[in-house]
């Protein structure tokens, strides 16, 4: 099933926040829009099948968001973005509810938290 919902996230510079995704978590960048130059950058950006929009309009939403993306393996997914100079605000860590999690936070204090279930981690 195509993705349903399309988190939205408040940044307040598009350059600064595109290099956290673009080249700390792996995200590309599928399009961006402005009505001029100069006015404010709305972008859409995609990562294993998984979308965001990214806004730098004041009245969008407010910057402090959070988002829970679910990957196939929490470990792997951590590695990868440590690798590319990403801090983790909470490490990979087991829940009671049966998942794999960590947190980090882009540049606006917005939270991504990226979850694996632990069933499908133990899978071959």
């Amino acid at each position: 099933m195509p993705q349903t919902v399309i988190p939205q996230l408040r940044i307040s510079s598009a350059a600064h926040s595109l290099k956290f995704y673009v080249d700390g978590l792996g995200f590309a960048v599928d399009w961006k829009h402005q009505f001029d130059p100069g006015y404010p950058l709305f972008i859409q950006i995609s990562r294993a099948g998984q979308t965001l929009f990214l806004t730098e309009h004041t009245g969008d939403c407010q910057v402090g968001g959070a988002v829970y993306l679910i990957v196939p393996n929490a470990d792997t997914c951590f590695s990868e973005f440590i690798g590319h100079g990403i801090t983790a605000i909470d490490p990979p860590h087991n829940t009671p509810w049966g998942t794999r999690e960590f947190v980090v936070t882009d540049p606006d204090g917005n939270r991504l938290r990226f979850a694996s279930d632990l069933a499908e981690e133990r899978r071959p």
